[in-house]
């Protein structure tokens, strides 16, 4: 079983309880970020999961990969005849 200095336990306690403010903060805003979406969604009659993939892609900066995989996605369809 590891022993921990007091220097340690110093160290480990601020960083649970850093760690546990970081996590409460990040509850919130992802809760804030779901009432906006959610509210948006209903006013402009678009689908919150659509929005919420949009956010996603545009956090990560992945349009192009995303509208390749699209792209591949509707050739796909398009070659089995399931497009409409």
């Amino acid at each position: 079983m590891t022993t921990f200095t007091p220097e340690d336990v110093n160290k480990l306690k601020q960083l649970v309880n850093e760690g546990i403010q970081v996590k409460g903060e990040m509850e919130a805003l992802r809760e804030g970020l779901k009432d906006t979406v959610q509210a948006i969604a209903e006013e402009m009659d678009i689908k919150p999961a659509i929005l919420n993939k949009a956010i996603g892609i545009a956090y990560k900066a992945e349009f192009g990969r995303a509208k390749d995989d699209f792209d591949e996605l509707e050739t796909i369809l398009e070659t089995v005849g399931r497009t409409l």
